[in-house]
């Protein structure tokens, strides 16, 4: 599928929205939802959804598609090498520090390995039943064999912010001697607050020559945040996963990050937004992973307004009631005007006029009430409940109105 080309729309930010906003760029975005997305409990997709889903983050700009874990099983290995066979953009294959691991991802076809191993106390005692020493000779060794076979690669010391922060830095500056390209760094329990993390990235960062990665997990709800603190301390790229998805409580969502970055920081991501409320949806589907209503960015609620206040408001002026810095046509989304117990009268008329009605306003005033009754009694009110009204008290349509 050809690329559509982006549209300019870049909005003005009000005076003093967020004049504190730190200056960021280059914002990079990594897409996981094929590898961290699909290991959410319950959660399979077929080979036929990752191409699909994989083709859509292609053609929407992003940046690195980590496709998989191409030693997991034959099928998975298919796919990723499928992928990065099709694709345009990096594709990326994961890979314990174990040689298998290793070898399967560099034969998988990718154009870049993610190695990683834990570094906290608790996953090398508990979980990899190894010392520091095991961790840091393994992970110098994958990086040497990556990079050996002319692929690049990321390294990822696991559990980063659980991690001895004298460790953390000897293990990065012993994979940068054998140049790494790019160190992840993984808030992988979901433990870390932003401050915490713009802290790590940044120490990380004064001590390799590689590029910085991060990888946020929302146990806390501050995945997003922590994706923004990484790149106001240094990260040049962000590892995200579409609606969120992924391990436990999720990783970063990709449409908040790249929305954050374009509309608050102001930066252009090369992201072609206007596809992001329909990857949602395709990833919606093939998750199986509902999208709640107050999902910020792709939620069913994220554009729509029900009380009279704000939808009066927004009629006049969307920037009352909403960002201002983000409309719903950049994320290929509509704005809606729900009908129901909070509805007001502009609302209402709105709905009228759209219908080919040209009420009075004692006729508007009426229908409301009968909206705010049905919407109190907690039954759903469509706009074929406000023509039913209008039709029954004789409201005029507007060619009525010009003929009469």
């Amino acid at each position: 599928m050809r690329r559509i080309r982006r549209q300019s729309r870049r909005i003005e930010i009000f005076k003093g929205t967020i004049a504190s906003t730190t200056e960021i760029g280059p914002v990079r975005i990594f897409d996981t939802t094929l590898r961290d997305g699909e290991q959410s409990p319950r959660t399979s997709f077929s080979y036929d959804e990752k191409r699909q889903i994989a083709e859509r983050l292609d053609d929407m700009g992003t940046h690195v598609i980590e496709a998989g874990f191409p030693v997991n099983s034959e099928a998975e290995f298919e796919a990723v090498s499928d992928i990065a066979a099709a694709t345009s953009v990096t594709t990326c294959g994961l890979a314990r520090v174990v040689d298998k691991d290793v070898e399967a991802a560099i034969d998988s076809g990718v154009e870049m390995v993610h190695v990683f191993v834990s570094t906290s106390d608790v996953q090398l005692q508990d979980s990899m039943h190894a010392t520091r020493s095991d961790a840091i000779e393994r992970a110098v060794k994958s990086v040497k064999r990556v990079k050996e076979a002319g692929v690049e690669c990321m390294f990822s010391p696991m559990d980063a912010t659980r991690t001895e922060p004298d460790f953390l830095t000897e293990i990065v500056e012993a994979v940068s001697e054998v140049d790494v390209d790019w160190i992840n760094i993984p808030d992988t329990c979901g433990v870390a607050t932003p401050t915490a993390f713009g802290e790590t990235v940044a120490a990380v960062d004064d001590v390799t020559d590689a590029r910085i990665d991060v990888h946020a997990h929302d146990d806390f709800g501050l995945a997003a945040a922590n994706a923004l603190a990484g790149f106001e301390n240094g990260a040049d790229q962000a590892q995200v996963s579409v609606n969120g998805i992924g391990e436990r409580a999720g990783n970063a969502a990709y449409e908040e990050v790249v929305m954050a970055a374009e509309s608050m920081y102001g930066v252009d991501t090369g992201i072609e937004t206007e596809g992001i409320t329909g990857l949602s949806r395709m990833v919606e589907d093939a998750s199986d992973i509902p999208v709640t209503g107050n999902k910020p960015v792709v939620g069913r609620n994220a554009f729509s307004h029900e009380s009279g206040i704000h939808a009066a408001g927004v009629i006049e002026n969307s920037d009352t009631f909403e960002p201002g810095v983000m409309t719903p046509e950049m994320v290929g989304a509509e704005r809606e005007f729900v009908l129901g117990k909070h509805t007001g009268t502009h609302s209402v008329r709105k709905h009228l006029e759209e219908a080919g009605f040209d009420p009075t306003d004692d006729e508007v005033r009426t229908i409301t009430k009968k909206v705010k009754k049905q919407g109190a009694e907690k039954r759903r009110v469509t706009v074929g409940d406000v023509e039913r009204f209008a039709n029954e008290m004789g409201v005029l349509e507007e060619e009525e109105v010009r003929v009469r």
